[in-house]
């Protein structure tokens, strides 16, 4: 084996300017997800427009490479990819256990799992990227964009000209994003088109409604996610508003579950409630439950498949450390931190964690004498579950791409099993239910969760590194680095959302009249929380929604088999179908569908490879300009104190609707138009 540590001449690779840069994009990248996940419940993976962005600002130096292009997109990523916690952390604010996220406490916990992540990570590196046979759709795309774009690379002038036009892409995507959720906020477009109606008698009789969110960012999203996920998240979506809700609110269900003293949503609200009211309280209060247990049912089923595979990357990792120990040289792309090392860092955040676990306790009277069991119940669920999701969500991010993997699934999960341990300590120690519990339930389930979207992220990065040959050590040190910088601007970021637009069930917004932020799974995790310590959680619909998700992960199967694996049906992209607002889905399947449409009009074509990946970098410049825009506007909200500050003094709402579905289609079809005709010149 090549020791290629002696070469003579230093890589450039882990340089203070590519951390620095990646540390900036990281503070812009987390705040875009930030709000974006607030909006609609889900974030983008960051990595190929913090990577066209790296290479043209580090253009300016000769000395740049390919590698410290890779160090500035894996910093920026994953401090991008940290936002997800905002799927746990106002969950605490919902049940007013927080007025606001206090700075320390939300940083330790998005750090202390995030480092725990990384490490988590290295062992996954060998079973998971390196002999795991995983497409990790997004971390060769990343790739592709690195090796045409950086100095050092076999770069032909085609390829300044692309990195030179993906660019321009990104920024104006951005700015047509950015400048239409501007005009929605002036109330000349609506930001939602939607209908909702009751059913004739001869079909049940019950409500239902459809409706697309008119949101660029959910475009660029639909983008990303691709045709195959996007199809099965309409399957969800199908299931959801075409069968449960139009079945539960249907008059002869109603009656028959009165019969049965089978609780019903639908029998409580008052006769004559509109079609949209109805349909909208079933859906969120019955029926997101039955996507959570399609969603737990798919993480389990991802677990045991991973089995084999994780054993098998331990070994190795373990094994490549031995051979280190006896004196032998690794090649660059084979060192990884330190095994030892890698233990050091795990134990010292675990002693963190252990440390803001106790303190939590015995802040709360209610649990100060349980402190003890709760600090040691609380790191043995942190290691067990927390390599557990991690596997889980790193197998996802290589199957389908960070962007879909299932961390809010997994989240799900989480709560549902730290609740369940809770309740054990409740019957041990005679606590009696109180928010405290369910506090410390959603503060451990936040670690967790940090260490999940972390290795989600980090997996998809680290193969980037093996594709352009980067130096593992390095890129996990970035990581850290990373995680840092995600940490530190969070809870400024939801301090700051939390004052303009406020979140269900926590304190009004500094102005009257801001539209709450929606914070889906946020609201359902820490719903889960409270039914389950509670006693009152709908274990029949989340039983209902499992069945629901065996069902699935059968047919899933079968169409593989049948179809040679060309047809599939991701039982987790199915789950998001039914937990989502219907708005947000069906703005999602359309983009997936314009993506596809993209990609095939342009198959053909010489300029195929280039066209796609300006399509990525269009889809993610519509994601950060909405997003950045949205913070923005938190800001004006905070500091004039007019939730309405762009608003102008406008009538009815349709006019505005048809308005807004016509530009919205027509600044849709001319940015592919002009992206795809970018990528002809090229």
């Amino acid at each position: 084996m090549t020791d290629t540590t002696s070469a003579p001449k230093r890589r450039v690779e882990l340089t203070l300017r590519a951390l620095a840069l990646g540390c900036l994009l990281a503070v812009i990248f987390t705040a875009a997800n930030t709000y974006l996940g607030l909006l609609v419940g889900l974030t983008f993976a960051s990595a190929i427009p913090a990577a066209v962005i790296s290479m043209a600002i580090l253009r300016a130096f000769r000395s740049s490479t390919i590698w410290e292009n890779m160090t500035v997109q894996t910093v920026a990523s994953v401090g991008g990819a940290m936002s997800s916690i905002i799927f746990v952390l106002p969950g605490l604010v919902m049940i007013g256990w927080w007025l606001e996220f206090p700075f320390w406490q939300s940083v330790l916990i998005c750090a202390l799992g995030g480092v725990l992540g990384v490490t988590f990570s290295i062992p996954l590196r060998r079973a998971l990227v390196v002999n795991g046979g995983l497409p990790y759709p997004e971390g060769v795309a990343a790739a592709e964009v690195l090796k045409v774009g950086s100095r050092g690379s076999e770069q032909t002038e085609s390829a300044v000209r692309e990195n030179k036009a993906g660019l321009w892409v990104v920024v104006a995507g951005a700015l047509v994003s950015a400048g239409y959720a501007l005009a929605g906020a002036a109330r000349l477009f609506a930001a939602e088109a939607a209908q909702f109606v009751r059913l004739p008698a001869a079909f049940g009789g019950g409500a239902t409604g459809m409706g697309f969110g008119l949101q660029f960012a959910l475009l660029g999203a639909g983008h990303l996610i691709g045709l195959t996920v996007g199809l099965a998240q309409l399957f969800g979506l199908i299931l959801a508003w075409g069968i449960a809700v139009p079945v539960l609110t249907s008059p002869d269900t109603i009656a028959w579950l009165q019969a049965h003293n089978i609780p019903s949503i639908a029998a409580t609200l008052p006769a004559g409630v509109s079609a949209e009211e109805l349909a909208s309280t079933v859906w969120s209060r019955e029926v997101r439950f039955m996507g959570a247990g399609v969603i737990g049912v798919a993480a389990i089923w991802t677990l045991i498949k991973l089995a084999g595979p994780l054993v098998a990357g331990l070994a190795s990792a373990l094994a490549a450390n031995a051979r280190r120990s006896h004196g032998e040289a690794l090649e660059l792309t084979e060192q990884d931190l330190p095994i030892k090392l890698v233990g050091a860092l795990s134990l010292a955040s675990l002693l963190g964690i252990g440390a803001l676990l106790a303190w939590f306790a015995q802040s709360a009277p209610a649990l100060a004498g349980s402190t003890a069991m709760l600090v040691v119940g609380g790191l043995v669920y942190v290691v067990l579950i927390g390599f557990a999701v991690a596997a889980i969500c790193g197998y996802m991010a290589g199957l389908i791409g960070s962007s879909n993997s299932p961390v809010s699934g997994v989240g799900i999960l989480a709560v549902v099993i730290a609740s369940l341990l809770m309740l054990g300590v409740m019957a041990i120690s005679g606590v009696p239910a109180d928010p405290s519990i369910i506090a410390f339930a959603l503060i451990v389930t936040g670690v967790v969760f940090a260490v999940a979207v972390i290795a989600n992220d980090n997996l998809q990065d680290l193969k980037t590194g093996q594709l352009v040959e980067a130096t593992p050590w390095r890129q996990q040190t970035a990581l850290i680095v990373g995680v840092g910088a995600g940490a530190l601007v969070i809870p400024l970021i939801l301090n700051l959302l939390n004052q303009a637009f406020g979140f269900e069930g926590g304190p009004p917004a500094i102005a009257q009249g801001a539209q709450t932020l929606a914070a889906p799974q946020a609201t359902l995790i820490s719903a889960l929380a409270r039914g389950v310590i509670g006693g009152d959680l709908r274990w029949d619909l989340i039983g209902l929604g499992a069945v629901i998700g065996v069902v699935i992960i059968v047919l899933d199967a079968v169409l593989e088999k049948a179809t040679n694996k060309r047809i599939k049906l991701p039982p987790l992209a199915v789950g998001i179908g039914f937990y989502l607002p219907a708005a947000v889905t069906t703005m999602l399947v359309i983009g997936a569908v314009c993506g596809w449409l993209y990609e095939r009009a342009v198959a053909s074509k010489s300029y195929a490879p280039v066209a796609r990946r300006m399509g990525v970098l269009l889809a993610s410049g519509l994601i950060v300009g909405e997003s950045l825009f949205g913070v923005l506007n938190a800001g004006i909200i905070v500091a004039s104190r007019d939730a309405e500050w762009a608003a102008l003094p406008l009538g009815d709402a349709w006019p505005a609707m048809i308005a807004g579905v016509m530009v919205f289609a027509a600044l849709a079809a001319a940015l592919y138009g002009w992206t795809r005709a970018r990528a002809a010149k090229v």
